[in-house]
């Protein structure tokens, strides 16, 4: 065996069995892995969703492996992705930017016999299905540009190949958020961020790749624009939807416009915004100030985005091996839960239920009836016994998405037509 075939092989047989095997072991390999895993250092970025403290200090405790994470907003993570090969080795992205990125070179294909939890992986991520009646939903959805043909693939397989793009992580459905005690009645169509009723109290969020997404879900609930698929519009339904959009802000609809998930919760906590584009943990921050906030489910269904890990294409030898085994580590339980509690989903739920109560189980994935007190991952309190969660159960929520963010073919004439909307 090669020392690093050693190095390898004790540091799987330390995490699999344990120290008192390790103390057991006359080989000296693991005790050059035990030494060596104290200076493994694993650079990640992402956006603020996922790119924890809390995630990189369990890691450290669980495995000795320090992650340095630095947090971006989304289309500073797909620049740097597709930029800065050198500058990462583990790049947590969304599927949708996959179509930018992979390209590049800059992130190498994953062998998905390696992932322990693989076969447990829902099947949005695998085959597009969430259940085998499923329809696949427009736009990019995730499973279209998860695998590749071999490890050095450089086209999208339209199969499991066992050669993935990104270990799916972390996912969930997108609506509006509401502010009910300043409404007063009740909310059921995306057609509501564009009423003139709340002029000046409408937000939108200015990520175009994301916000055209929000605009088509209201232009076709509003019946003007019919789309043959809204997450690859023609030039001429970009058009008619930014134009819809630029009118709609000459009349005042709007508020501000948001980029970062502090600028969503603060227009909402103060009651300047009272309906507008919003991501789950924000509508959990602001309920854990104690004001009410709604993830209203609609009936023209949910925008939906997941996100995965990906490795840099330079990660090789103990450092790569390190990477396997911090994604096995992601996907075994401890991390699920912790998001969950957030209101996003795991991409293998069943092994985040061992880290949550029956209780928070209950509440956010099976739709039922809160039990007890159910609190954020840091203690604050958001729904009361007997409430429910906004949109029901997993099933219902992820079986009623409309959409995927994406990337269109004509994307770089959408962002032209979306910085036209925003300095109109």
């Amino acid at each position: 065996m090669t020392t690093i075939s050693k190095i390898r092989y004790s540091r799987r047989s330390m995490l699999k069995t344990g120290g008192a095997a390790l103390a057991a072991s006359a080989l000296p390999a693991p005790m050059v892995w035990g030494q060596e895993s104290k200076n493994i250092v694993l650079r990640q970025f992402g956006t603020g969703v996922s790119n924890l403290n809390e995630v990189a200090t369990k890691v450290k405790e669980d495995l000795g492996i320090t992650l340095e994470m630095t947090a971006l907003d989304t289309d500073s993570v797909t620049q740097r992705a597709a930029t800065q090969p050198n500058s990462f080795d583990i790049a947590d992205i969304e599927y949708f930017v996959a179509k930018k990125v992979w390209p590049s070179g800059n992130l190498q294909a994953m062998d998905a016999s390696k992932i322990d939890n693989y076969d447990k992986i829902v099947g949005t991520f695998r085959d597009g299905k969430l259940t085998p009646e499923s329809t696949i939903a427009q736009g990019t959805a995730p499973h279209t540009v998860g695998f590749v043909d071999g490890p050095n693939g450089t086209e999208f397989a339209d199969n499991e190949s066992g050669w993935m793009t990104l270990i799916p992580t972390i996912y969930n459905a997108d609506t509006l958020g509401i502010r009910p005690d300043l409404i007063g009645r009740p909310i059921e169509s995306w057609t509501e961020l564009l009423n003139p009723e709340f002029a000046g109290k409408a937000s939108i969020l200015d990520i175009s790749s994301i916000g055209i997404m929000d605009m088509a879900m209201v232009c076709e609930a509003m019946g003007e624009i019919q789309y043959g698929d809204k997450g690859n519009m023609t030039r001429e339904e970009i058009d008619k939807t930014i134009a819809i959009f630029i009118e709609a802000k000459k009349n005042g609809q709007f508020r501000a416009f948001w980029k970062t998930f502090d600028e969503s919760v603060n227009l909402m906590a103060s009651g300047e915004v009272v309906i507008q584009s919003m991501w789950s943990p924000a509508i959990t921050a602001v309920r854990s100030r104690g004001i009410p906030c709604v993830y209203q489910p609609l009936k023209e269904g949910y925008r939906s985005w997941g996100g995965g890990i990906g490795m840099s294409a330079a990660l090789s030898g103990m450092e790569l091996d390190a990477a396997y085994e911090y994604i096995n580590w992601y996907l075994s339980g401890w991390v699920g839960g912790f998001l969950m509690r957030q209101g996003y989903y795991s991409a293998v739920p069943e092994t985040s239920k061992a880290f949550m109560s029956e209780n928070e189980w209950g509440y956010w994935f099976e739709g039922k009836e809160a039990t007890d007190v159910i609190t954020s991952p840091f203690g604050d309190p958001l729904a009361q016994v007997g409430e429910v969660r906004d949109g029901g159960d997993f099933y219902s929520r992820m079986g009623a998405v409309a959409c995927w963010n994406s990337v269109m073919d004509e994307n770089q004439y959408m962002v032209r037509k979306w910085n036209e909307f925003v300095a109109a």
